[in-house]
């Protein structure tokens, strides 16, 4: 018995250090330590999955709960401060020639105008702008003064994706504002006086407005209604534009404003957001009609209007062409028009020129202007223009040596 108990004991402790050995053997294999190590790193990597669903899960609650519109937005800030200043040579210095200067558009002396623009919601805008400038006080013997920085527009802009947006602007409010043609720094690019500017109709100042842009392939849609006061009057004015971008690289442009008739208050004085709205009826006696002349409110013009027609085209990279004319209903006989050729490239010294007036068909001219300047870029957001511009307008006539300067934020 002994020998057979100690046969068994020999065997069991040869099959323990066969197993012993066997698995030294395999911990020392290279492809089970690389086994083992990535069952090991990918419990890790789960373990650091799951806390950073967590964390993202906390701060999107934050977010939806106790975030703001505004939160983590930027602001943008666009400065522009003008400088203009010029010597003008007349046959007569009398008031013909200066009410020629002003119908030109020559506005001398110092501009500023600065916009603070905020992202909302990913795709909305929300912004404000503040202007100062010069004025002159007639009662201090035509001295000239600053005056202080002030609000001069605030507006909101949506955007429901790209074929849909629109914009409210409770007052400040110009036509140019929802001028879909020309992008933003071809509408930055001013020339010596207004006639780089587009049609007259684009900058009207109109109070407080509300309009739309539809975009679907090359054309391109905008409606604007408007509520303007100023001071004792009160009108309402609807604007449209359809441009159309054609194949060959230019737009065309069909620009509408028909502005009812005012309404005068004699006792009140109305705020840019009022609108008044009355509703006329026959008048029988006598009594009546004083008792309706007493009224607050009274149509005091007629209805009035413009049309317009635009065309633009890049000639290349830099160089501008641009032309319009426009026709008001008062007088549809007298066509305004002008043609713009500009070179707006950044490099050290770029150009344009202007030519326009007011024609009375069927051909007899009324008013020829002609301006043409020099920009010498010489900073990143400074630049002078020297230039000339020579105006006609009935039996004055003017030649101005113009310098302009612009330092941009």
């Amino acid at each position: 018995m002994d020998c057979i108990t100690s046969a068994v004991e020999k065997l069991k402790g040869f099959v323990q250090d066969l197993v012993k050995g066997r698995e030294s053997s395999s911990r020392s294999n290279p492809i089970e330590i690389l086994k083992r190590l990535q069952r090991e790193s990918f419990s890790d990597l789960m373990k650091l999955r799951d806390r950073q669903d967590k964390v993202e899960r906390l701060l999107s609650f934050y977010k939806t709960s106790k975030g703001s519109p505004f939160q983590e937005s930027s602001t943008h800030l666009r400065g522009e401060v003008d400088l203009l200043g010029a010597v003008l040579l007349m046959s007569n210095v009398d008031q013909e020639h200066w009410d020629g200067v002003g119908r030109a558009g020559i506005r001398t002396g110092v501009g500023s105008r600065f916009r603070f623009e905020t992202t909302v919601r990913d795709k909305d805008s929300v912004g404000v702008e503040f202007v100062a400038n010069q004025k002159r006080d007639t009662s201090n013997d035509g001295d000239v003064y600053g005056t202080p920085l002030s609000l001069s527009k605030l507006f909101y802009k949506a955007n429901a994706g790209d074929w849909f947006s629109a914009i409210a602007i409770p007052f400040g409010a110009q036509f140019r504002d929802f001028d879909v043609a020309s992008d933003i720094s071809l509408q930055e690019e001013k020339g010596l006086t207004d006639l780089s500017f587009g049609p007259p109709l684009l900058h009207q100042h109109n109070g407080g407005a509300i309009g739309m842009t539809v975009r679907k392939s090359n054309i391109i849609a905008s409606l604007a209604q408007s509520v303007s006061g100023m001071r004792y009057e009160h009108c309402c004015s609807t604007f449209l534009e359809v441009v159309c971008q054609l194949p060959i690289g230019l737009k065309f442009s069909f620009l509408g404003l028909h502005r009812g008739p005012k309404l005068a208050s004699r006792n009140v004085r109305l705020g840019a957001i009022a609108i008044p709205i009355g509703f006329s009826r026959h008048l029988e006696d006598a009594d009546t009609i004083i008792e309706a002349s007493s009224r607050p409110f009274m149509t005091n013009s007629p209805e009035t209007g413009s049309i317009a027609l635009k065309l633009e085209s890049e000639l290349d990279e830099y160089k501008r062409l641009a032309g319009w004319i426009e026709m008001k209903q008062t007088n549809s006989k007298h066509l305004q028009w002008a043609v713009n050729l500009s070179d707006i490239s950044e490099d050290v010294v770029g150009w344009g020129m202007s030519v326009g007036g007011i024609v009375e068909v069927p051909g007899n001219w009324d008013k020829f202007q002609v301006e043409s300047y020099i920009k010498f870029n010489l900073a990143k957001r400074f630049n002078l223009k020297p230039g000339v511009a020579y105006v006609v307008d009935g039996n004055s006539s003017t030649l101005a040596l113009m310098l302009q300067s612009n330092w941009s934020l």
